[in-house]
C-alpha cells in the first residue's frame, strides 16, 4: 500500500511539473486602438489636410514622450456604404499604457494645439462635417515565440 501511495505521489509530481513547465506559444505584445472613419463625400482632401496639420504633430509629440509606439492612417475600399474608408491606428507599448491616458496626453494636447479641453471638444464636433467615426476597437498583438 505504501508503494502504491509513493507511486501515485511521484506520478502526481511528474504530471504537475510537466503542466507548469509548459509555456505559452506566444507573448503579449503591443496594443493598438483602431478607429474606423467614414469620410463624407468630397471631404477626403480636407480631412487629410486636417490630419497632416493637427493630428500628425500631436501623434509625433505623443511618440516623443513615449506614450505611443507608432501611429498610421490607412485608406480602405469599403464593401458597402456603411463601412469605413479610413482607419486611424495608434499603437501603445502595452495595455497598462492606457491607464491614466488622459492625464498623460492632455498637457501635450494643450501644448501642441493651444486648445483647452472644451475648445478641443468643439473642434472635434466641427470635424463631423468632414467625417463620421463609426467606432473603434482595441486589439493586442500576440507575438509567437
Amino acid at each position: 500500500m505504501k508503494r502504491m501511495l509513493m507511486l501515485f505521489a511521484v506520478l502526481f509530481l511528474f504530471v504537475a511539473s510537466q503542466v507548469s513547465a509548459q509555456e505559452k506559444a506566444y507573448k503579449e505584445g503591443p496594443v493598438s486602438v483602431v478607429t474606423s472613419v467614414k469620410v463624407k463625400p468630397g471631404q477626403n482632401d480636407n480631412y487629410l489636410a486636417y490630419l497632416d496639420a493637427s493630428y500628425k504633430p500631436l501623434m509625433e509629440e505623443f511618440k516623443k514622450a513615449g506614450i505611443i509606439l507608432s501611429y498610421a492612417i490607412y485608406a480602405a475600399d469599403p464593401h458597402n456604404p456603411n463601412e469605413a474608408d479610413m482607419y486611424l491606428v495608434v499603437t501603445y507599448p502595452n495595455m497598462a499604457s492606457l491607464d491614466g491616458l488622459d492625464e498623460k496626453t492632455e498637457p501635450l494636447m494643450a501644448k501642441v494645439t493651444g486648445q483647452s479641453r472644451s475648445q478641443a471638444n468643439t473642434a472635434m464636433a466641427d470635424r463631423g462635417s468632414m467625417r463620421e467615426i463609426l467606432g473603434s476597437e482595441t486589439i493586442r498583438e500576440l507575438v509567437l515565440k
